[in-house]
């Protein structure tokens, strides 16, 4: 006897997204083996067929923070609040490449995985937050190497000194991810009409770090022009992490709540493009 399609019982059901709220984050959680393999891609694939290899991970941070010493530490002389100007550049360094890495790759989601989109369903969203995981692997290590430095100024005898806020650093990272994907999946979103955004985006990063306390402290910003660095969400993340750990810059709970306000801001107006976007993007692609 044939079986009507009443009778059958499907175990997935494939449907496009109805309104705007419908975000199907359970889909994300029965995914989350594929997740794991987009972060192992993401993660071996980046220095693959090199001959350095993962030693890539530690060499970046490196070089950008000798980079950053020389032309601002010794040449330009900028303030580092007494802290060790190598250990100050690094710090600045290891929690901004967080951000920027997850901005930079999850904005061109929709252009870099249009063919495998095409082909297969699985809930879209598992791509951009493999990325965030990946990146937070590289930032593991690139943090491991930040804390022997600093172990090492410290056992020295340099100033530095590390206190109770250290315990904030899940809270530096969770804004930081959901900040850098927030808006890396709005600008995504928006690409997949406006292209001129992915080429926006190589340049706009750069000019971002220079609105926000890497290279410099807050406390050698003039007064008139404290309130608009502060003004960047990203501010309050890099003065609290190097107050933690380095016991220089500023850490200020009301800042940090404005950042934590403005990343599920960010995040909840990304997801709602994102998903919106998804169910026509193959054909503007």
């Amino acid at each position: 006897m044939q079986t009507t399609i009443e009778e059958e019982k499907w175990t997935d059901v494939i449907k496009p997204q109805r309104n705007w709220l419908d975000w199907r984050l359970g889909d994300l959680w029965r995914a989350r083996d594929l997740i794991m393999l987009f972060v192992w891609r993401d993660f071996v694939s980046v220095y693959k067929q090199t001959i350095l290899g993962p030693l890539w991970y530690l060499i970046q941070p490196l070089l950008t923070t000798l980079t950053f010493t020389v032309i601002f530490g010794r040449i330009a002389a900028l303030p580092t609040d007494e802290i060790p100007d190598f250990l100050f550049y690094l710090s600045g360094s290891v929690i901004w490449a967080y951000f920027a890495e997850c901005f930079n790759k999850t904005s061109v989601t929709f252009i870099t995985n249009s063919s495998l989109f095409g082909k297969v369903y699985f809930p879209r969203l598992a791509v951009p937050i493999s990325v965030l995981i990946s990146n937070l692997i590289t930032f593991a290590i690139q943090f491991a190497l930040f804390l022997i430095f600093m172990i090492y100024y410290w056992v020295t005898g340099d100033a530095v000194t590390p206190n109770w806020s250290v315990v904030l650093l899940p809270i530096y990272i969770l804004i930081m991810a959901g900040m850098g994907l927030g808006f890396g999946i709005i600008i995504s979103a928006l690409t997949t009409r406006y292209r001129d955004l992915q080429f926006f985006v190589r340049f706009g990063i750069q000019l971002v770090m220079y609105a926000t306390p890497v290279i410099y402290p807050l406390s050698s910003i003039p007064e008139k022009y404290k309130l608009l660095i502060v003004a960047n969400p990203l501010t309050s993340i890099v003065e609290g992490f190097r107050y933690s750990f380095l016991g220089a810059g500023e850490l200020n709970l009301y800042y940090l709540l404005y950042s934590f306000v403005f990343m599920l801001i960010s995040l909840t107006i990304g997801i709602l493009l994102f998903n919106r976007i998804e169910s026509t993007f193959m054909d503007t692609v």
